[in-house]
């Protein structure tokens, strides 16, 4: 096998990786998988390294096939907002399904990262012979929306001890609520841009918290929550 025919192996097995395992693709059949993964261009990316950025010309869908990537926006006076983080079979960029546009936000990897692109008319095709994508399409949407509903409601009504005691509640997993036990989704860094504080505050109001007896600190990244009721009520 010619070093062309490995080349060519690894890039089938990401591209495939890129429309199986994500949940927009994946209820689909393998023949109609096999015709979209010939719609996708494979690109990889270095840790802290830009993928696109505000201003960008918005024409394609950018789906994660390994890495992370966080997803934020620069305010007038230069300050970080993260919008979100996606992980392994999300996607962003789904603006461009729809019109010719710009980035509002901005895309970082936030580890060696992996993705697969595909252009607008690449998937508006897609779209208009197999619905059952923008049924997909139109759940994930909605809640992105929900969330961001919730994230601006939060900046404007509630105080950062409320903002940080729920996000703490809503980052319990289904299997972590016996034990009540939860890893933080992101560092203290992008959790305070998150949340509209500082990387000081999150660490003073965790400690506050757990001299309240709501929660116990069990590692950097680790933590117990011990009044689960208490906290709903901070």
């Amino acid at each position: 096998m010619s070093h062309c025919d490995v080349h060519l192996d690894k890039n089938e097995g990401l591209h495939k990786s890129c429309v199986s395992l994500v949940p927009i693709f994946n209820h689909l059949e393998e023949e109609q998988l096999n015709e979209i993964m010939k719609t996708t261009q494979s690109v990889s990316y270095q840790k802290n390294e830009i993928i696109y950025h505000a201003g960008d010309k918005s024409d394609s869908l950018y789906i994660i096939s390994s890495g992370r990537v966080r997803i934020y926006r620069l305010s007038a006076s230069g300050k970080e907002q993260l919008v979100r983080i996606i992980n392994v079979g999300d996607f962003t960029g789904e603006m461009a399904l729809f019109s010719e546009g710009i980035h509002e936000s901005y895309a970082e990897a936030m580890k060696d990262t992996k993705i697969c692109m595909i252009k607008r008319s690449d998937i508006q095709d897609l779209l208009l012979k197999y619905p059952s994508i923008s049924l997909k399409f139109l759940s994930e949407f909605s809640n992105r929306l929900e969330e961001s509903e919730k994230q601006t409601t939060r900046f404007s009504t509630e105080q950062v001890d409320t903002r940080i005691a729920l996000f703490l509640v809503e980052s319990l997993d289904e299997a972590d609520s016996e034990s009540l036990e939860l890893t933080l989704p992101m560092t203290k860094k992008n959790m305070a841009s998150y949340l509209g504080t500082t990387p000081e505050t999150i660490s003073r109001k965790f400690n506050e918290l757990e001299e309240r007896g709501y929660i116990k600190q069990l590692s950097h990244k680790k933590i117990k929550i011990i009044d689960i009721d208490g906290l709903l009520l901070v």
